[in-house]
């Protein structure tokens, strides 16, 4: 199995540049509207301490759907499996889009935490008094989990995901309404759209996916900032429900765990060897980075790193 190096990092960031033109920045929401969709952003950091990196990989971001995976370790640290799983969100992968209604008219819970319905219902198991005591908390973890203490919110893009936001109004209140969300509709719809409108880079998000890839143990200072149990459980859904309903064919073509946002970033982890951060602002159909996913191809078959 060959071993990370630079030059494949470069390469792989080359072949990647010419999907940009394939795909653009998110239109629904007019801040991410508004992204240069040529950008494009790698880092790689490894369980070993290598780091790796080209490209546009320290231009911020929003992390959007990426946030979804520190919310639910978050919450999985609060409340434990059996609160979230057996009431509140479920493990199945869906072929349904991200932001889609129509299951829970049938079955109410939402298949997994992954999509915009079952990530507002984990949202709201996070402990807090308040939404802003709950942002609070969530803004601490994110910064520990991706390593830096610069992470802060993008005030242009919160508002912009606020005023077009009606989608997940809807789907929070439908929540409500099944009583598969149990506090303010208003707060934990607040503390989701914050969440979705931090600023990230590509490094920030290698280190989430390194600490994923870690078992849960932050390699630089040694400390375990989410139980290994829960890092499996994250990493299993990454790889079943992490990229939309294009899940099951990144798997078949990339072959490992990753989660991808509607701001470009994708975050993948390669258990107990790496962790991987991706910035590629313009999306697919599906709501995914095509550059992203050409360099996470790339790299599959470059270091033959498939799961498979």
């Amino acid at each position: 199995m060959p071993d990370i190096t630079q030059t494949i990092v470069e390469e792989a960031l080359a072949y990647g540049r010419a999907f940009t033109e394939k795909g653009k920045p998110a239109q629904y929401i007019p801040y991410l509207s508004q992204v240069n969709r040529d950008l494009l952003g790698l880092s790689i950091q490894t369980t070993d301490g290598r780091r790796f990196s080209a490209g546009d990989c320290r231009v911020p971001f929003t992390v959007q759907s990426i946030a979804k995976v520190v919310a639910l370790a978050l919450a999985l640290r609060d409340r434990g499996e059996r609160y979230l799983f057996s009431g509140r969100v479920g493990l199945e992968p869906t072929g349904d889009p991200f932001n889609s209604i129509i299951r829970l008219e049938t079955d109410k819970k939402p298949y997994n935490p992954f999509i915009n319905a079952g990530a507002i219902a984990v949202v709201g198991a996070i402990k807090g008094r308040s939404g802003a005591e709950k942002f609070r908390r969530l803004l601490a973890y994110f910064r520990r989990l991706c390593g830096s203490d610069t992470i802060d919110l993008c005030q242009e893009a919160y508002v912009s995901e606020r005023e077009t936001g009606d989608k997940n109004r809807a789907l929070a209140y439908h929540l409500k309404a099944t009583r598969m969300l149990e506090g303010d509709v208003t707060e934990d719809l607040d503390v989701y759209f914050r969440m979705c409108s931090l600023f990230v880079t590509a490094e920030d998000i290698a280190h989430l996916a390194l600490v994923l890839a870690n078992r849960g143990v932050d390699p630089a200072s040694g400390e375990q900032l989410m139980e290994e149990a829960h890092a499996r459980i994250i990493r299993a859904l990454m790889l079943t429900c992490g990229m939309y309903d294009g899940s099951g064919e990144f798997a078949v073509k990339v072959g490992y765990p990753a989660k991808s946002g509607v701001g470009g970033g994708i975050a993948a982890t390669l258990v107990d060897r790496m962790g991987i951060g991706v910035f590629g602002p313009a999306l697919d159909a599906r709501g995914n980075s095509a550059a992203g996913i050409a360099v996470m191809e790339y790299l599959s078959k470059a270091m033959d790193i498939r799961l498979f």
